[in-house]
């Protein structure tokens, strides 16, 4: 039986210091939509939000948790550094590139990097974003995702999922041995100080920048990133990927069911908390589309101890996202 390779990315999981904030910026600013309101599910005092594509599909979604009473984090090296967000083309960077111009969101001027045109920007709490176009991407690449609806951006400019995290490390060397050896990723091109890395079908949705930097390792806490997660099938596939970082001696979570999808974590380099995640149930299974992000969802296994949950963690109004006329009111 062949293994299954990963496919690219899964999602990504920052800290933010302020759930609602991010709502607003998430669903109001980069126009993603809330698929999914519900808690950590190890550590229950704190929310886990989903934004997503308009269907919430598997390579689209950042999620955040707001650990109550964590400080800021520190950018540095040995560390997830940026959450790249995939747009269209080239016409859709220069439109963001005006869009945050008239919405006071700090940013870059248009740059090229890797031969991809990008934008760097932060939010309120100093996290780190790429925006990259799809334009160069080869025909058969990882696909984008659907463009939100309901979304306040032109469904030709919109964000379509997530493009190559970017990871800085201080032992480039031993990095890339053990991610081309271990994951499967291999480096198909290099730009300086910065090593693009690729699996599955590539493009966007299937590669990695790696940054080869020095000084301090990063600290974290809110603006920074908790971990990422790249992709497989199914749970046939997860199983593999755990026996085969068990064949390497890779100290790893084993099996975690997390019921929107399956997962499996593991670090193996300092800083970098990695987990592989099949696509699906996905987040449709508890809710319907139309409204996804609405209510507070808790999987079986908390759904006993709601009304605690409840009382724990503090209410936030996530109906608005959907509400039928909200695009024409942008």
């Amino acid at each position: 039986m062949k293994m299954q390779n990963l496919k690219g990315m899964h999602h990504v999981t920052a800290i933010t210091s302020d759930a609602v904030k991010i709502y607003d910026f998430y669903t109001d600013v980069l126009g993603l939509r809330l698929v999914k309101k519900t808690v950590n599910q190890d550590d229950i005092h704190t929310y886990h939000l989903f934004f997503a594509d308009d269907e919430g599909n598997a390579g689209t979604d950042v999620t955040f948790f707001d650990f109550p009473g964590i400080p800021k984090g520190t950018h540095g090296t040995d560390e997830i550094a940026r959450i790249s967000l995939r747009v269209p083309s080239d016409a859709a960077i220069e439109y963001w590139a005006d869009r945050f111009d008239k919405l006071n969101i700090e940013h870059s001027d248009v740059e090229t990097l890797l031969g991809k045109k990008i934008i760097r920007f932060e939010d309120f709490d100093g996290q780190q974003y790429n925006l990259i176009s799809d334009e160069t991407d080869k025909e058969g690449s990882v696909e984008p995702g659907v463009a939100w609806k309901n979304g306040p951006v032109p469904e030709e400019y919109a964000i379509v999922g997530l493009g190559p995290i970017e990871l800085n490390v201080s032992r480039y060397e031993a990095f890339k041995a053990v991610f081309e050896e271990v994951y499967g990723y291999k480096e198909v091109d290099s730009e300086g100080d910065y090593h693009l890395f690729e699996t599955g079908q590539g493009g966007n949705g299937g590669q990695v920048i790696v940054h080869k930097q020095g000084g301090n390792p990063g600290m974290q806490g809110y603006g920074t990133i908790h971990h990422t997660a790249f992709r497989v099938n199914d749970k046939e596939g997860l199983d593999e990927w755990i026996d085969r970082l068990n064949s390497y001696n890779i100290g790893n979570s084993g099996f975690v069911e997390r019921y929107y999808f399956k997962s499996l974590y593991s670090k193996f380099y300092p800083g970098i908390l990695v987990e592989i995640a099949t696509d699906g149930p996905g987040f449709t299974g508890d809710e319907p589309y139309e409204t996804l992000g609405e209510i507070l969802s808790l999987p079986p296994f908390l759904e006993p101890k709601r009304e605690a949950i409840e009382g724990e963690v503090r209410h936030i109004d996530t109906t608005r996202h959907n509400q039928p006329d909200r695009k024409a009111q942008q």
